[in-house]
C-alpha cells in the first residue's frame, strides 16, 4: 500500500539539494577562508605563546604557580596539596608536556567563552525577545553531536589549533550564556528597586548590583564551561589538536591500554583540580554576597 510510505523527496532531488548546499559552502570557504583565518591569527598566537610558556618554563615554577592559583581560589590546603600531588604524578608518568598543552587549550577556550558568553547572557537577561531568539540556538548547540561541529570548521580552517579551539568553544559556551542569564534574572527585585530609588542608571545597576549578585551563578557557568572543554579535547584531537586527547586517540588506534588509561586519568585529574578550585571560589563569592546583601 503506497499511502503507508512517508512522502519524501526523490533521490535525485536530494542529491541536487546536497550538492547545491555543499558547493555553496565550498565556494564560500574558497572566497573568504583566508580572510577568516587571518581574523583568528591573534587568538592562535596567544594560544601558542601560552602553550610555549607552560612547556618551556621549569616544572617547579609551573607547579608552584598552579598551586598558588588553586590556593588563592579555594583557600583550602587539602585542594592545593591534591593539585601538587596530581600534577607531580602526571609529570612522573611522562605526560607533563601533553598536560600543559591541554591546560593551555582549555584556558584559552574558557577565556573566549567568558568574553563571548557573558555579554550574550546579559542581553538575554535584559530582553525576553533576545532570550526567545537565543534559547533555540543554545539548544541546538548542546544537542548537536560534537563531531558535526568539526565538518564546517575543518572546511574553513583545515587541520590545526584554531579549528579545534573554535569547535571546543561552540560546544562549551552554552552553559556560560545560560547561567549568566539565569544569575542576572534571579537577582532580588527588592534590591533592584532600592538601586532605582537611589537614582542608579541601567549600566550602574548592571555593573554595581546585578553582576556582583549574579557572580556565584556565573562562576558555576565557568565551571561547567571548563568541564565541557575538557570533555571535548579527545574529539578535538581528531583535527590535529595536540595534548592528552591525542594521546587517548593514539591509544585507541593502537590498542594501548596503559597509555589510554594514564592519559584519561590525567584528564580526570585536571578536571577535578579545576572543578574543586572553581566550586570553592564560587561558594566563597556566595557567602560574601550573602553577608554584604543579607
Amino acid at each position: 500500500m503506497d499511502w503507508i510510505e512517508f512522502p519524501s523527496l526523490s533521490r535525485e532531488n536530494m542529491l541536487t539539494i546536497k550538492k547545491t548546499i555543499d558547493g555553496s559552502f565550498k565556494e564560500f570557504t574558497r572566497a573568504y577562508g583566508d580572510l577568516i583565518d587571518k581574523f583568528f591569527d591573534p587568538l592562535q598566537d596567544f594560544l601558542v605563546l601560552l602553550e610555549r610558556l607552560l612547556i618551556t618554563s621549569p616544572w617547579p615554577v609551573v607547579l608552584a604557580f598552579f598551586a598558588a592559583v588553586v590556593f588563592l581560589m579555594s583557600r583550602k590546603v587539602s585542594i592545593t596539596i591534591g593539585t601538587v600531588v596530581a600534577l607531580s604524578l602526571i609529570g612522573v608518568f611522562g605526560l607533563w608536556e601533553d598536560t600543559m598543552r591541554t591546560i593551555a587549550m582549555v584556558t584559552v577556550c574558557t577565556m573566549l567563552a567568558i568574553v563571548l558568553g557573558i555579554p550574550i547572557g546579559i542581553f538575554m537577561a535584559r530582553s525576553d525577545r533576545v532570550q526567545r531568539l537565543v534559547n533555540p540556538i543554545l539548544d541546538l548547540m548542546q544537542t548537536m553531536p560534537s563531531f558535526v561541529y568539526l565538518i564546517p570548521v575543518v572546511m574553513i580552517f583545515g587541520i590545526g589549533k584554531v579549528p579545534g579551539l573554535i569547535a571546543v568553544v561552540i560546544y562549551a559556551i552554552p552553559p556560560m550564556i545560560r547561567l549568566t542569564n539565569l544569575g542576572i534574572r534571579l537577582v532580588d527585585q527588592d534590591v533592584l528597586e532600592a538601586a532605582d530609588a537611589f537614582g542608579s542608571s541601567g549600566s550602574q545597576k548592571l555593573m554595581n548590583v546585578q553582576l556582583p549578585l549574579a557572580l556565584p551563578t556565573i562562576m558555576a557557568g565557568i565551571n561547567q564551561c571548563i568541564m565541557m572543554s575538557l570533555s571535548m579535547v579527545v574529539v578535538a584531537s581528531m583535527i590535529g589538536v595536540k595534548g592528552l586527547g591525542q594521546e587517548v586517540l593514539n591509544a585507541i588506534n593502537n590498542q594501548y591500554l596503559t597509555a589510554g588509561v594514564l592519559s584519561g586519568l590525567a584528564i580526570v585529574s585536571i578536571a577535578i583540580i579545576f572543578d574543586r578550585a572553581t566550586q570553592a571560589y564560587g561558594k566563597r563569592l556566595q557567602k560574601h554576597s550573602e553577608v554584604v546583601h543579607g
